[in-house]
C-alpha cells in the first residue's frame, strides 16, 4: 500500500474581496483595516510561508506553500484545502491539524475580526475536519488495516474501475486505481464544500431547536411575575439579534451552492465521479430551502414572543405610573390647599418635617407599588403551536 497525500479543509462564506485581503496579508502582512501591524506580522511569520501566488481558474484562488511542505489553496468562495505529501500518517495528520488550528485559523480570524460578529452559538462550535487520505492501488486488506489503525468504523464504500472510496468517521480514504491526481484533488475539494455546507445547515437546524425550546419554556410557564418580565424580554431580544445575523448568512448560501454546481456541470475533470456527486447539489438546495423556511418560522415565533412581553411590560409600567400619579396628585393637592389657606410662607421646623414626610411617603409608595406589581402574576397569552413541526 502506498499512501500519497493527506488533506484537510474547511469552508466559510467569503468573496473575491475577502480573497484580496487574504492575499495582501499573506504576501506582506498588510491589511486595509485598522488592525495592529505588529500583530499582523506575528501571525504572518507564524505561517512560515515559502511561496504565495494568486491564480486564475473557474474561481480565483491563492496557492501558498509552507517551509514544511504544506500546500494551501484558498478559493474566492471561502473554500480552503490544506494538503501534504505522505511521510508518516499520524505525524502528517497531527501536523496538518496543528497548523490549521494553531496558526492558519487564528490568523484568518484576526484579519476578519472586524465587521458583523459571528453569533456565540456558532462561534463556540468545535469543528471536526475529516482527513482525506489518497492511496495508490491499495488492497482491501490494507485499507481495512488503515481504518482499524485509526479506530474508524467503515460507513460505506464505493468502488469503480477508476477509484474506490472508503468512508470512516473522521477518515475519508480514496484509493486511486487509474484516476488522475488533479481530478482526485478536485473531488476532495467538492467533498469538503458539500460536507461543510451540510454541516452549517445542520448547525442552523439545531440552533433553531435550541432557540425554539428556550422561548417555549418561557411561554409555557403560563404565568409570570411582573418583576421577571424585563429580564425575559431582554433574553428574547437577544435571540432576535442572533436570528437576524444568521438569517443573513443563510440567505447568502444559495449563491455559493449554485456557483459550485454550475462549475462542476461544465467540467469534464470529474466525469468519473458523476455517480458520487450526481444530485448532491440539488439535495443541498432542497435542504437549504427547508432551513430558510424553518428560520422564517423561528423569526416569527421570536417576534410574537417579543410582542407578548412588550405588551405585558407596557401594561405593568402603565399601571405603576397611574397609581403613582394618583398618590403624587394627592400630595400636591394637600400642599396647594395648605399654601392657599395659610398665611405668608415661613420656614418652620414643622414645615420641614412635613416636607420630608411627604418625600418619604412618595418614595415608600413608589417602592411598595413596584414590589406589589413585581410580585403580581400575569398570564402569558399565546396561541398553542404543535412543537413537532421542526
Amino acid at each position: 500500500m502506498k499512501i500519497q497525500k493527506i488533506y484537510i479543509g474547511a469552508w466559510f462564506q467569503r468573496t473575491s474581496l475577502h480573497l484580496s485581503e487574504v492575499y495582501d496579508f499573506l504576501k506582506n502582512a498588510s491589511s486595509p483595516l485598522e488592525l495592529n501591524s505588529e500583530q499582523l506580522k506575528n501571525f504572518r511569520n507564524e505561517l512560515m510561508l515559502q511561496s504565495i501566488e494568486m491564480k486564475m481558474g473557474d474561481l480565483e484562488f491563492i496557492e501558498a506553500i509552507t517551509k514544511k511542505g504544506i500546500k494551501i489553496k484558498i478559493f474566492e468562495d471561502g473554500l480552503m484545502i490544506l494538503g501534504k505529501d505522505f511521510k508518516m500518517i499520524k505525524k502528517d495528520i497531527d501536523e496538518l491539524r496543528t497548523y490549521y488550528e494553531k496558526k492558519f485559523s487564528p490568523a484568518l480570524n484576526y484579519i476578519f475580526s472586524l465587521g458583523a460578529p459571528i453569533p456565540k452559538e456558532l462561534a463556540n462550535i468545535k469543528n471536526i475536519y475529516p482527513y482525506f487520505v489518497v492511496l495508490n492501488k491499495a488492497s482491501g486488506k490494507n485499507i481495512n488495516i488503515l481504518l482499524e489503525h485509526f479506530k474508524q468504523e467503515k460507513y460505506f464504500e464505493i468502488k469503480t474501475k477508476h477509484f474506490e472510496i472508503h468512508r470512516g468517521d473522521k477518515l475519508y480514504i480514496i484509493n486511486k486505481l487509474s484516476e488522475k491526481d488533479d481530478s482526485i484533488e478536485k473531488f476532495i475539494q467538492e467533498q469538503i464544500f458539500i460536507r461543510e455546507f451540510k454541516g452549517q445547515m445542520h448547525r442552523y437546524l439545531n440552533l433553531h431547536r435550541i432557540i425554539w425550546e428556550k422561548i417555549a419554556d418561557i411561554k409555557e410557564r403560563g404565568e409570570i411575575k411582573g418583576k421577571e418580565v424585563g429580564a425575559f424580554k431582554a433574553r428574547i431580544e437577544s435571540y432576535g439579534k442572533t436570528i437576524n445575523l444568521i438569517e443573513t448568512r443563510i440567505s447568502q448560501m444559495g449563491t455559493y451552492l449554485h456557483t459550485r454546481e454550475a462549475i462542476i456541470k461544465k467540467q469534464n475533470i470529474l466525469h468519473n465521479f458523476n455517480d458520487v456527486l450526481e444530485f448532491k447539489y440539488e439535495t443541498l438546495a432542497d435542504t437549504l430551502s427547508y432551513i430558510q423556511d424553518l428560520w422564517t418560522m423561528t423569526k416569527n415565533y421570536v417576534d410574537s414572543a417579543n410582542k407578548i412581553f412588550s405588551d405585558m411590560e407596557a401594561g405593568f409600567t402603565g399601571k405603576s405610573v397611574r397609581d403613582l400619579t394618583i398618590i403624587t396628585s394627592m400630595g400636591v393637592s394637600a400642599t396647594l390647599i395648605n399654601f392657599l389657606t395659610a398665611k405668608s410662607p415661613q420656614f418652620t421646623k414643622s414645615g420641614l418635617i412635613f416636607f420630608l414626610a411627604l418625600i418619604s411617603v412618595g418614595y415608600l409608595s413608589n417602592r411598595i407599588l413596584k414590589y406589589v406589581y413585581g410580585q403580581r402574576k400575569y398570564v402569558i397569552k399565546d396561541i398553542e403551536i404543535d412543537k413537532n413541526i421542526g
